[in-house]
């Protein structure tokens, strides 16, 4: 088959969600078999949606998505389901075809080797780690062998091993592939195109080159705009200034005044709509509970995974006010189960003192009630104290806008859930800050303003991340590597 061949074509496509939202309008773009594109957007833009369009969950308002013929598509997802959790590894694999495939075992032992992962077929998908369970996406979409392999934010919950894994794959991958991703090193080692969707626009623009080259781009397109408009704005001003001192001057002046109106009117339609760049979150803070002096947490044992079995670690960690702790250890190890169950108050040799409220952001977002809406998510952690004005404020801060309040959070994108849990933390004003993987799904514009909330945060925490740019910018007073 021609490499040059186009197998997807977007032709005008416009596309609004039920509850309103318009996310494309009258895009176009084309997608030669075996190129290697990455899609980008703010949170909530629409990439998965457009990802959506592509495997036909969505059908366009107007213009058309048109697939090659024969071509197949599989889309590795950002995260399992809630309702799949519960599936053996090798009943979740069965889920990829539409029919029953009789030696199914040979298929999922080679893609899982594929991605690195060491999973028996009757495990329980919920028992994994998020890194597991990251990897084992990425598994469900490449056994379907497809023409055409969509992957959506594939580098969260990995570890530095898992992103390099991940990182030769593709470079060595000779299909077709779109990536959904904020993280630029990533991005950089395999991309040649890059589709960027504009929030405000609900435009979708074409770069050639990888994620610095389009930067690049947009930062001189900016500046030219901007050049631009400063001129027409200063002839402008010059047109309306005389046009108002002929106009005064009565008699034929009049027509002169009139003309230099008319002139000044259709400069105004020559200035250049700038393109908005990515709204930031706000900075903020996340106030923490004065109520309670001394020692938030002690831990004199904890369990990690060796060799597929919990094995209890004798340690000695008191964490107090002022005091954060790192978590580390590669995918599997147990992290993510120590800090549910630490959230909890189940984690065996570890004691929450009396009194301390716990912040618990977790990379699933289950603390969340995907049936709630915004508004009554924020709610559920307000005090008495905190006014109807502060709650909209700070959801404002959060990019959170009065159309987001009222749809469910079921109904937002990953990114967008990650914002709403910040919000809570901001609300709930915890004792201790407990963070499983803060930056996944965040837009990488986002994340400098989280770290340094975090660095700043006056009470106890214990963060879990696997992206050493984000820790590095962190206060961390103390570290606990479960791998040692």
């Amino acid at each position: 088959m021609a490499r040059d061949e186009v197998i997807l074509r977007f032709d005008e496509v416009s596309f609004e969600h039920s509850y309103g939202k318009r996310l494309l309008d009258e895009a176009t773009f084309s997608v030669r078999r075996g190129a290697k594109i990455t899609l980008m957007g703010q949170n909530g833009a629409g990439k998965s949606t457009i990802f959506g369009l592509i495997t036909g969950a969505y059908k366009p308002e107007s213009g058309s998505v048109v697939i090659g013929q024969g071509v197949s598509i599989a889309i590795a997802r950002q995260v399992i389901p809630q309702n799949e959790l519960d599936l053996t590894v090798s009943e979740f694999f069965a889920k990829a075809f539409a029919k029953k495939v009789y030696d199914i075992d040979p298929k999922i032992d080679e893609v899982l080797e594929a991605v690195n992962l060491v999973a028996k077929h009757d495990k329980i998908i919920k028992t994994l780690s998020g890194g597991q369970q990251a990897r084992l996406l990425l598994a469900f979409a490449l056994i379907q062998n497809p023409d055409l392999l969509l992957l959506d934010e594939p580098t969260n919950n990995l570890d530095k091993h898992g992103i390099e894994h991940l990182t030769k794959f593709l470079i060595n991958y000779q299909k077709t592939c779109i990536v959904i991703s904020h993280d630029a090193d990533f991005l950089n080692s395999f991309t040649e195109g890059v589709l960027y969707l504009d929030v405000h626009t609900q435009k979708l623009e074409w770069y050639v080159g990888n994620y610095n080259d389009v930067l690049k781009d947009i930062t001189a397109r900016i500046e030219k705009e901007n050049r631009k408009n400063a001129q027409l704005a200063k002839q402008i001003q010059e047109n309306k200034d005389k046009s108002n001192f002929f106009a005064n001057k009565g008699g034929q002046l009049r027509a002169v005044a009139k003309r230099m109106r008319e002139k000044a009117a259709e400069m105004e339609d020559e200035m250049v709509d700038v393109r908005k760049e990515d709204k930031t979150i706000r900075p903020f803070t996340i106030p923490n509970q004065t109520d309670f002096v001394g020692e938030a947490l002690a831990i004199t044992s904890l369990g990690v995974m060796v060799n597929h079995k919990v094995v209890e670690k004798k340690v000695e960690i008191s964490l107090k006010k002022k005091m954060h702790l790192l978590l580390k250890g590669p995918n599997g190890i147990g992290k993510s189960t120590l800090l549910e169950r630490l959230a909890s108050g189940q984690a065996k040799g570890a004691k929450i003192a009396s009194g301390v409220k716990v912040g618990y952001y977790r990379q699933d977002f289950s603390t969340l009630n995907f049936n709630d809406t915004v508004y009554e998510s924020l709610s559920a952690v307000t005090t008495h104290e905190t006014s109807q004005e502060e709650l909209r404020s700070i959801a404002a801060g959060f990019l959170i806008t009065k159309e987001h309040m009222h749809s469910k959070i079921g109904t937002l994108s990953e990114g967008q859930k990650g914002l709403v849990a910040f919000a809570r933390l901001v609300l709930e004003r915890p004792g201790l800050l407990i963070l499983d993987e803060p930056t996944n799904h965040i837009n990488f514009r986002h994340i400098p303003i989280i770290a340094k909330a975090l660095d700043q945060y006056e009470g106890a925490m214990i963060l879990v991340s696997h992206v050493p740019e984000f820790v590095a910018q962190i206060r961390i007073d103390e570290t606990l590597d479960l791998e040692q």
